[in-house]
Order: C-alpha cells, then structure tokens, then sequence
C-alpha cells in the first residue's frame, strides 16, 4: 500500500491560488462521520419511529402535569374562576368535556357550538354570564324559561366541570351560525383604590394662629 503524498499539488488554481491534495485532519473526519451518525439516528429515534418526545412535546406534558397539580390543590379550596380555566388547559380534561358535549348538548348548539335552538356559544356575547362560573351555574342549574335543561343532576358535579372547561375552549373560536345574543363578557372590575390617609387635627396652637 503506498502511502498517501502530503503538499502534493493536484494542477488546479483558481485566482492564482493553487490547491493541494492534503489529507483531512483525523478530528475533523470524526466530527463529520459522527454528526452524519447522530443525526440519522436523531431522525429514527424522534420522527420515524417516535421513541422519545420532541423538546416541544416534553415541555406540554410538564405543563400539563404543573396544571394537574395545581389543580388538584384549587380544588381543596372549592370550584372558582380560575380552577374552571385551569381545568380547560389540560387537555384529557377538554377531551372528556368535549365527548359529554357531543353526547348531550349538540341538539341545541350543534356540534362545533355555533347554536340551533341554543345560543352560539363561540361569539363573545352571553346570556347569562361568560364567566367560568356563570357558565358552570347556566349549566348546573339550567334556564327553564329559556328551554336549557339542568344538567347538574344527570351529569353531576364533575361531569358538568369538564362540560364547562371544553365550553371555555370554544370562547373566540367565532364559528358561523346563529345569530349573536346577550351581551358581551363583563371585564374583571379594576382593584379599588385605596382611600387617601385623614387629614391630622389641627392642634390648639395651630388654630389659634390664624
């Protein structure tokens, strides 16, 4: 075998520079294989054959698992606004709401909730309230007068929450159909201010300075 020639001139120039047949650098055709190497084995492993998660996806099912938690402590403090919407961004949560929702409430607000005889409940007017809670008691306890059944009952009460959290993920979704009714969601009032400190009592000497 002969050995391969260094500083060997290869009769190519190119701008008065002429190249060299040289032999690569043992480093640098280990960093090559090896990168060709990793990334076939990168796309395998993540988007061929899907045996590990994607930064991405590991970072949702830590969100989601944050959200479990929390959760699990809101709910020792009773149902509120923010248990109800917290619920709505886990998405095994939305997905159960979601089934109950095409099971007992399409009939009257279809099944993307765009309403038939029910309202839209993707615009952002209400009828009896778009917060969490008011949503939560509209669906608990019903509108008799208006035909929408009391689903508490039937459903009881952690049913009608996963109701509730999908119903919240419909907000803004703006899907055609009827028409708008009710007024839109009220805003969250603004902290109020605090009063200003009394005024000192002027004392004896002050007052007679006058």
């Amino acid at each position: 075998m002969s050995e391969h020639k260094t500083d060997e001139l290869r009769g190519h120039a190119y701008d008065g520079i002429e190249e060299y047949d040289n032999k690569l650098p043992n480093w640098w055709l280990f960093i090559l294989y090896g990168s060709i190497v990793f990334a076939v084995g990168y796309w395998l492993v993540f988007h061929t054959f899907s045996i590990a998660d994607l930064p991405r996806a590991r970072y949702d099912k830590e969100m989601v698992k944050a959200n479990e938690e929390q959760l699990a402590r809101m709910a020792k403090q009773g149902l509120t606004d923010e248990s109800l919407t917290l619920m709505a961004a886990i998405p095994a949560q939305v997905e159960e709401g979601r089934q109950l929702f095409a099971t007992y409430c399409v009939v009257c607000h279809a099944d993307r909730g765009q309403g038939l005889v029910g309202p839209n409940l993707t615009d952002g007017l209400w009828i009896h309230g778009g917060r969490p809670l008011d949503i939560h008691k509209t669906v608990t306890d019903g509108v008799p007068s208006k035909g929408m059944a009391a689903w508490g009952r039937q459903l009881g009460p952690t049913r009608v929450q996963k109701v509730v959290a999908y119903v919240l993920t419909l907000k803004g979704t703006e899907v055609p159909g009827k028409a708008p009714e009710g007024v839109p969601e009220a805003a969250p009032a603004p902290p109020a201010a605090a009063a200003p400190p009394a005024a000192a009592p002027a004392t004896a000497g002050a007052a007679g300075n006058g």
